[in-house]
């Protein structure tokens, strides 16, 4: 299993700035991709940003110039900056992580996700 510990969420005032970061601890042996999404009121949940094993990153179009993922991988956290913020962008930001598939004492564990518990921005005058 792993656990994932979300922190720095928060009110901001449109243009602020806020930067949220991701811990990940437990039976890590190989994580792929860890990435923020968030889930506005009455809306889906949709990605924020993405970084890959080999730092490669995707943001979705809302966020792009504004937001940045970064990947510490040797310490398996991931913080998202967040500047020049919007109304548009309250949500509940939640952290998010793909484990490769691996083997461990004798048994193969396919390749899993987990979540975050969450943490709500607010972006409000």
């Amino acid at each position: 299993q792993v656990q994932l510990e979300e922190s720095g969420g928060g009110l901001a005032q449109p243009g602020g700035s806020l930067r949220l970061s991701c811990a990940a601890s437990g039976n890590i042996v190989s994580i792929n991709s860890m990435g923020w999404y968030r889930q506005a009121p009455d809306k889906q949940r949709e990605m924020v940003a993405v970084v890959q094993k080999g730092d490669s990153t995707e943001y979705a179009d809302s966020v792009k110039g504004r937001f940045t993922i970064s990947r510490d991988s040797t310490r398996n956290t991931v913080s998202l900056q967040m500047n020049n913020l919007r109304p548009e962008d309250t949500a509940v930001y939640y952290c998010h992580v793909n484990h490769d598939p691996y083997w461990q004492n004798g048994g193969f564990y396919n390749r899993r996700e987990y979540w975050g518990q969450g943490t709500s921005v607010t972006v409000s005058s």
